[in-house]
C-alpha cells in the first residue's frame, strides 16, 4: 500500500477543519462559568499579591499557608468583586491617616460601609479557611 492511498482528498480536509471548528465554537458561554464570572472577577495578579501578603502574616511562604492563604481569597472573591476589595482595601487601609489626607479615606459616605464589609468578609474567610490553632497563632 502506498503513502499516496492515504493521503484525504481536499473537499474532505475542508469539512473535517469545519466540524472541528464547529464542535468547539459556542455562541454564549456554560450558564455555570458566566455565573463564576460574574462573582469571581479576581484577576490572577490581585490573587497572587493577596496571598503573597497573608502568606507573611501568617508566618512565611510555606505549602500550608499557601493553601490557606488560597483559601481565603477564594472566600473573599466570593462575597465582593474585585473593585470592592480593592475600594475597602483602600478605605481601610488609609483610614488612621492623620489630617486632611485621612479626610479623604474617612468622609466618603461609601467608607463606612466597604470597611465594615470588609471587616465581615476578612473575617469569614479567616474561619472558613484556618483552623484553629492557626488563627491563634495568627493574633499572637
Amino acid at each position: 500500500m502506498k503513502i499516496s492511498d492515504f493521503l484525504l482528498k481536499p473537499h474532505w480536509a475542508a469539512t473535517i477543519t469545519v466540524l472541528i471548528l464547529a464542535a468547539g465554537c459556542r455562541s454564549t458561554p456554560p450558564a455555570s462559568q458566566t455565573e463564576a464570572t460574574a462573582t469571581n472577577d479576581f484577576p490572577t495578579l490581585a490573587r497572587v499579591e493577596y496571598v503573597l501578603q497573608c502568606m507573611e502574616e501568617h508566618g512565611g511562604q510555606n505549602y500550608n499557608n499557601l493553601y490557606h492563604c488560597t483559601c481565603a481569597v477564594d472566600k473573599i472573591a466570593s462575597r465582593m468583586s474585585h473593585d470592592e476589595f480593592v475600594q475597602a482595601q483602600t478605605f481601610t487601609y488609609g483610614f488612621n491617616m492623620a489630617g486632611e489626607r485621612g479626610a479623604e479615606f474617612r468622609d466618603p459616605p461609601e467608607s463606612a460601609k466597604l470597611r465594615e464589609k470588609y471587616k465581615e468578609v476578612t473575617k469569614y474567610a479567616q474561619e472558613a479557611c484556618f483552623p484553629a490553632s492557626a488563627n491563634k497563632d495568627a493574633k499572637k
